[in-house]
């Protein structure tokens, strides 16, 4: 995919490493700390404004002001559900749209991010990739996620994690979602742990390895949701150019370089891949690692040709996993009514509403 940054953003988001904020500070003779504490500002204190950062010169704010931009994004659409679950649709400033959700479970704030306006993976019953994808987001609009999700919690709560699940192939965008990361582990920033971040991927070798060597310390979340390359090909159409071996070898490349306990997710569609024997190819595929499998039960939804499974289906297969060693956990949905799952409020809002896998 060629590389497209929007030509609308007039002025740059701050955190934007494009933006060269500690070089801009320099030049005008500010010192070194001044972007430390914009940064406190931007996070901490969830400043809405340049003219909030009251311990910052009146010409030092006024000169932020007419350079840069705290908000690059509107909100087009913020949706509640009775779990706690919000979900923002943010309007970029090329007027593409993306989306971003805050999730609650007890006193976890997980919130999920996009790295790309649209998705090419092409998994057939993810409302993300229907359209293809536009552009990479850029790390300012990665951060600016961050930013407006934290700002939904009151003033004594914090984001505790951080899911790279939302609209997008995360690992097609690295040079942009890393940078958006590290600002986010920053004890001046959000101040999340690697360990509670994690970065979902449909299996891109090359990325996975790259990952590796950047020694993140970030858990990897695997989408297989096959464990035979012919029906994952039909699920997946990027398969077909990469293969089960590779990714599983890339994955196990990334366990032995991080030390992180891998995550292979499996959406459960009714009929589908939700036979008993299928379960069994699963295990087998997963043999001996050291891993968690993250099964996410399908929810019909009209217009798509995909079932959920049965309760006595999801029971079988799971039974099967369970039986054969394998720690395997069944995802709770969250966000139900308010399209919660990824890419589904996007296309609703666009008038064509369409199925996708929940979010967490």
């Amino acid at each position: 995919m060629a590389e497209h940054i929007p030509s609308a953003v007039a002025l740059p988001h701050i955190l934007d490493p494009a933006s060269d904020l500690d070089a801009w500070l320099a030049s005008r003779g500010q010192p070194a700390w001044r972007g430390r504490a914009i940064q406190r500002w931007l996070h901490g204190r969830r400043a809405m404004t340049f003219a909030d950062m009251t311990d910052l010169p009146r010409d030092l704010r006024e000169s932020l002001e007419a350079e840069f931009r705290i908000w690059t994004t509107t909100v087009a659409v913020h949706k509640k559900a009775d779990d706690g679950t919000e979900k923002l649709l943010l309007e970029l400033a090329d007027g593409q749209r993306i989306e971003c959700v805050l999730l609650r479970d007890g006193e976890r704030r997980t919130v999920c991010i996009s790295s790309q306006v649209g998705c090419a993976m092409g998994c057939v019953f993810c409302a993300s990739g229907i359209d293809g994808v536009v552009r990479n987001l850029t790390t300012g609009e990665i951060t600016e996620q961050l930013q407006r999700l934290a700002r939904l919690l009151p003033a004594e709560e914090r984001l505790s994690h951080i899911v790279v699940m939302g609209m997008g192939e995360p690992l097609a965008n690295l040079d942009r979602l890393l940078p958006a990361l590290a600002m986010a582990q920053d004890p001046q920033g959000l101040g999340i742990s690697q360990r509670r971040i994690t970065i979902s991927t449909v299996g891109l070798p090359p990325a996975i390895d790259r990952l590796a060597q950047a020694d993140t310390g970030y858990h990897l979340a695997v989408s297989l949701h096959a464990a035979d390359d012919a029906l994952r090909t039909r699920l997946v159409p990027v398969n077909k150019a990469i293969g089960l071996a590779d990714v599983m070898a890339a994955a196990d490349r990334y366990w032995e370089a991080s030390g992180r306990r891998l995550t292979f997710e499996y959406v459960l569609l009714g009929g589908v891949n939700d036979a008993p024997d299928q379960a069994a190819d699963l295990a087998r595929l997963l043999g001996g690692r050291a891993a968690l499998v993250n099964i996410i039960p399908y929810n019909a939804v009209a217009g798509m040709p995909w079932k959920e499974p049965t309760a006595s289906s999801r029971e079988r297969f799971l039974d099967v996993l369970r039986d054969a060693g394998i720690n395997v956990q069944v995802r709770r949905r969250k966000g139900a009514g308010i399209e919660a799952a990824c890419g589904q409020l996007r296309r609703v809002a666009a008038g064509s509403a369409a199925g996708s896998l929940p979010v967490l």
